[in-house]
């Protein structure tokens, strides 16, 4: 259960929801959960997630026009630009905190090939939570990793 807990509070993360996948890894591994499944899930969930902004950011052209649209004209031309500047390989970026999520739904925009987008927003994802389990085991004196 702690598992699915992990993969829905990732996945949740990864969208516009407000939610913090980091503090739950932290907490399972100091329990003693596997450090491999808990990377596992976390990445898969949160790469999900993100998958979902990207289908959002695909239908931002059939939006784009109606009054209620939250974002204007010139910010999409701006959000272009500036994603273009690197192209897809911006999408190794969706990990961050501030700023990820946009990236990952610009990746939807511009219309990356799904393949690359759920390659490059995973790895990205994959190394922060690797990241993150090393840093909570090194803080906590948590065990080493068990499969």
């Amino acid at each position: 259960m702690a598992y699915l807990t992990l993969f829905l509070t990732a996945f949740a993360a990864a969208t516009l929801l407000p939610a913090y996948s980091e503090v739950l890894l932290g907490t399972l591994i100091t329990q003693g959960y596997s450090w491999w499944w808990l990377w596992f899930w976390a990445t898969l969930g949160n790469t999900l997630g993100s998958v979902v902004n990207g289908v959002i950011g695909r239908q931002v052209d059939r939006f784009k026009h109606k009054r209620w649209f939250p974002v204007s004209e010139m910010q999409l031309h701006k959000a272009r630009n500036r994603f273009n500047r690197y192209g897809q390989w911006s999408l190794l970026m969706g990990w961050l905190p501030l700023g990820g999520d946009a990236l990952t739904l610009v990746g939807g925009i511009m219309r990356v090939p799904w393949l690359n987008f759920v390659i490059l927003v995973g790895i990205g994802k994959g190394a922060r939570y690797a990241f993150v389990l090393w840093l909570v085991a090194e803080a906590s004196g948590a065990s080493s990793p068990s499969p």
